[in-house]
């Protein structure tokens, strides 16, 4: 019989090594092969199902075994090889990993006991070269050079490194933050972590291989031969956590990661990203030349056990190496565990027999994969001893809900995993036969278990880490030159190679909202720029075609077409002749823009053309009239409403005129009653407050006589839009104007009834009635009791003129002049009774003449007030006789002043008569009534604040003081 032959096959990365231990595998009748990976060993089990079938092949590791009966070759991971079964073939992957302080004692026992029937085979790095030619002096030494180029790129930060590139990084959170960074400049990218399972981290492997993705972020879990085609290996940093402290990487350690890039023929470069400071030109050196320092010991732990106590196998496992190159490494898991029951004293009380010790032993050899850094994986040692030894199995009901609870689905990738990783410690214990009852059972259960939590963690990676959209079309752009597949549908959605990637809305493209960033964004513009290229021309050719119908206003000064916003609005010369600024577009040239603000500004033009239709008839109109030019031109400056009152400016003759062509006089405006419509009246807002810089104030709806102060709008906006301020509610200017002139020409000598309908017409309640007619210039009087033996209804409400100290267009007191018949005593009005409204509003004053306004109509002879014996009229009566006429007769029994109801004349206030019109200046009308002064910045309130105002009205004059009139008028008073 010939010798076993023993052969190491070492060299760097991409040797074709783990290749030419499966060939050989294979060829034997037999074979076990062990990994230092679960990944790698369920990586190359598929590799062997797929030729040699599943009838076949077995795979054992901590987590799994898939044992047929008729298996004969076997991918296991390094710790769970069956040493107990003969093969023909056995062989040791990464066999460097025997001096590894943590796990190196297990490789360095397959290396010193693991031995085929025909062929045992070593493959690892040169490093170990030395040692294991001490070690196993019979072992024949192959080296095997790389198929391809290994070579230093430098830095690159993370958007400018190349597709198929794999960023290395040591910590979870480090992973996710490049992984989080990839996707949003270079479209998502595949993640692969040593805590995943195989299912999780094949599925995010085929992201990877089948092109999904261009880029792979990983731990240093791909140094140990994973095959991808990688072309760029990235450090993301050069610093790990060991498990006991953080440190360096070793040239060999960055070596077998930078390894991962090139394939078969094909070259690799490696460098650093992110943060990671370039590479040291000596470690460059080593990993481009495979040239490092030699291991110089190995890591062993005695496998020769005692069992007979738990003092003994603590002391026979505490035993030094007695061969040179072979040291005592870190204190495993197992051996930690052990230390710590053996201080448990019911632990102690247990194992009382050699087959306790194994068996505590084996209890203490459970993965800790949670390192949760605790005593819980401890407790947990003790627990499943103790079942065993107490009831010969684990409680059945016990195993099965632990795995049923660890199978939720739900939670973030960090709750994902730490269950992925309790659910491995679960399949390791229903691996083991011997500690379930129903092992079968509970196996499959842990496995549905653990891809249910696989299947749910690649989703959240997938969901988190990739765009495929993104991905995809990063690609195309990069890899041809061609034109992509674009189209923009009725919607207005862009359409790139089947993608969609935005909208257009008018002529701005808009990205689709899941490209959340910047870089998303221009990436998404790049792939649409193509069809939106001939997208462009096609839309101004339909906006010039479309109907006007088509286009609106908004109330924040924009043109919308389609719904779309494609232009804004600008202040121009006048008030009617706004700007149309079209927005920016970087898909519309000069030209097409200049065809855009054409089409909008005719549009625009013949919207406030049609709409103030009634301004060009009324200006035509007065150009034969020079007195009604005047008023005209004011109404087109003013959009046709001029607030404020006209009974100073215009007297009864021009009043006429103005009324046969269609403007009205009157007490509170001077205006047009075409534009008080609605839709007239929505586009003098507009305009309004475009010129005032503001958001276009609500309108209220249309039908509506009276309504309350809105918020929101601005000081003196009310006015302009048609509304007179009575008192607590705003009243429709026509409404107004009509009620106030039928009162008046009632109360034009004398106060009158007040009809039973006015409080209908304008829109108000009864209670408020009385501040309504007082704003507008006139007061309510209430009937006077009827004596105790009188009969009859009680008198009805009575209506008179309200009289003011300062009148409309009256001059100051001190420049007053005296009146005709000044030296013959006159008795002023009686003062008002209690409950008479005080209050004055802008429009009150504009009524205290007693004229009728624009739109008086004659008072019906039922409406004068029937006289009774014993009677008289409640309130101030008219201002006196008329011009040449008599005063009334006092009654008998009563005072001349209580019988006329005036009161007398104050110190140094002169009396005016009926039809004595004050001369005062022109714009000493009430501040109510007077045009915002733009120099003063104020309302018609005194309020400073941007109101609503088209020109700046000249400023009122005063009356000179040495003018004859005030001399003569001094004199009058002196003499009085």
């Amino acid at each position: 019989m010939f010798p076993a032959r023993v052969k190491a096959i070492l060299g760097p990365t991409n040797t074709g090594k783990t290749h030419l231990a499966i060939t050989r595998l294979l060829a034997h009748a037999s074979g076990i092969i062990g990994f230092p990976l679960r990944l790698l060993a369920r990586e190359n089990y598929d590799r062997m199902v797929a030729a040699k079938g599943e009838r076949y092949v077995a795979l054992i590791t901590g987590e799994e075994k898939i044992v047929p009966p008729e298996a004969k070759w076997f991918a296991c991971t390094v710790e769970a090889m069956p040493l107990d079964r003969q093969a023909e073939f056995v062989a040791v992957d990464e066999i460097q990993l025997c001096a590894d302080p943590d796990r190196g004692h297990i490789f360095t026992d397959r290396l010193l006991n693991a031995r085929g029937l025909v062929e045992t085979m070593f493959l690892g790095a040169e490093t170990i070269r030395p040692l294991l030619q001490r070690l196993v002096p019979q072992a024949e030494i192959e080296t095997r050079p790389r198929l391809s180029q290994l070579s230093y790129a430098g830095p690159a930060k993370l958007t400018r490194l190349p597709p198929r590139s794999a960023v290395v990084a040591f910590s979870a959170s480090e992973v996710y933050a490049i992984a989080e960074a990839i996707r949003r400049r270079r479209g998502g990218c595949a993640v692969v972590m040593g805590r995943l399972s195989p299912r999780t981290r094949n599925a995010q492997v085929a992201l990877y291989q089948n092109r999904e993705v261009d880029f792979l972020v990983a731990t240093d879990a791909i140094g140990m031969g994973l095959n991808m085609d990688v072309d760029h290996v990235a450090f993301a940093s050069l610093q790990k956590f060991d498990g006991h402290r953080p440190r360096m990487l070793t040239p060999q350690e960055a070596a077998q990661i930078a390894g991962r890039a090139g394939r078969g023929m094909r070259d690799g470069s490696f460098g650093v990203t992110a943060d990671c400071p370039p590479l040291p030109d000596e470690m460059v050196e080593k990993i481009e030349t495979h040239h490092f320092e030699p291991l110089q010991t190995l890591a062993w732990r005695n496998s020769d056990l005692d069992t007979t106590s738990i003092d003994a196998l603590l002391d026979s496992l505490a035993l030094a190496p007695n061969q040179p190159g072979l040291a005592r490494g870190n204190d495993a898991t197992d051996h930690i565990t052990l230390e710590a029951l053996s201080r448990d004293q019911d632990v102690r009380k247990l194992a009382t027999s050699r087959a306790r010790v194994r068996l505590l032993w084996e209890a203490c050899q459970i993965p800790d994969f949670r390192k949760l850094a605790d005593d819980s994986h401890t407790k947990f040692a003790a627990k499943i001893f103790t079942h065993l030894v107490q009831d010969g199995a684990l409680p059945s009901d016990w195993v099965a809900s632990q795995i049923a609870q660890l199978g939720n689905i739900e939670g973030d990738l960090d709750t994902l995993m730490s269950r992925l990783s309790a659910i491995r410690v679960w399949t390791y214990v229903a691996a083991r036969a011997d500690w379930v009852r129903d092992a079968t059972r509970f196996q499959s259960e842990a496995r549905a278990a653990e891809d249910a939590v696989s299947d749910a963690l690649h989703e959240r990676l997938t969901a988190r880490f990739v765009d495929r959209r993104a991905a995809h079309l990063i690609r195309r752009l990069d890899e041809t030159e061609e034109e992509l597949l674009s189209a923009v549908n009725r919607k207005g959605e862009v359409v790139v190679e089947g993608h969609p990637v935005g909208h257009v809305s008018g002529f701005v493209f808009e990205p689709d909202a899941s490209a959340a960033n910047e870089d998303e964004r221009k990436l998404v513009l790049r792939a649409a720029r193509r069809a939106l290229v001939g997208e462009m021309p096609r839309r101004v050719t339909a906006l010039e075609a479309a109907k006007d119908e088509e286009f609106a206003l908004t109330p924040t000064h924009r043109i919308t077409w389609e719904g779309a916003e494609i232009a804004r609005l600008k202040p121009g010369p006048t008030p009617d002749k706004p700007q149309v600024d079209v927005l920016q577009s970087e898909f519309l040239d000069g030209a097409q823009r200049e065809r855009v603000r054409a089409k909008l500004a005719a549009w625009l033009e013949a919207l406030i053309a049609r709409e103030f239709a009634p301004l060009t008839v009324v200006e035509e109109k007065a150009a034969e009239d020079n007195t009604l030019r005047g008023p005209a031109f004011r109404l087109r400056e003013y959009l046709g409403l001029v607030p404020g009152g006209t009974e100073a400016e215009v007297n009864p003759e021009l009043r006429q005129k103005l009324k046969a062509i269609g403007i009205r006089a009157g007490r509170f405006a001077l205006y047009l009653p075409e534009v008080l419509k609605p839709r007239p009246m929505a586009l003098r807002a507009q305009l309004w407050a475009l010129k005032a810089e503001c958001i276009v104030p609500t309108l209220p709806g249309g039908g509506l006589v009276s309504i309350q102060q809105p918020e929101g709008w601005p000081r003196g906006f009310a006015a302009t839009m048609g509304w007179v301020q009575a008192g607590p509610v705003l009243l429709r200017l026509d409404v107004a104007e009509r009620v106030a002139g039928e009162l008046g020409h009632l109360t034009r000598r004398a106060p009158a009834m007040l009809p039973l309908d006015v409080a209908s017409r304008l829109g108000v309640k009864a209670d408020a009635l009385p501040a309504v007619l007082n704003a507008l210039g006139f007061r309510l009087l209430p009937a006077e009791p009827l004596a105790e033996d009188a009969f009859g209804p009680p008198a009805p409400a009575m209506v008179g003129t309200r009289r003011e100290e300062h009148h409309r267009g009256a001059r100051p007191r001190h420049q007053q002049r005296p009146q005709r018949g000044a030296g013959r005593p006159q008795q002023p009005t009686a003062a008002p009774q209690d409950g008479t409204p005080a209050e004055s509003g802008a429009a009150g004053e504009a009524g205290a003449t007693g004229e009728t306004g624009a739109e008086a109509t004659p008072a019906r002879p039922d409406q004068r007030p029937p006289r009774r014996d014993g009677q008289r009229h409640q309130g101030k009566p008219s201002r006196g006789p008329r011009e040449g006429g008599r005063a009334p007769r006092p009654q008998e029994g009563q005072p001349a002043e209580a019988r006329e109801g005036n009161r007398p004349p104050r110190e140094g206030r002169p009396e005016f008569r009926q039809g004595d019109r004050p001369r005062g200046p022109r714009d000493d009308r009430p501040r109510g009534n007077r045009p915002f002064d733009k120099r003063e910045g104020r309302d018609n309130r005194g309020n400073e604040g941007r109101t609503y105002s088209f020109d700046t009205p000249k400023p009122a004059q005063s009356a000179d003081p040495d003018s004859p009139f005030a001399v003569l008028a001094k004199l009058k008073l002196n003499k009085g």
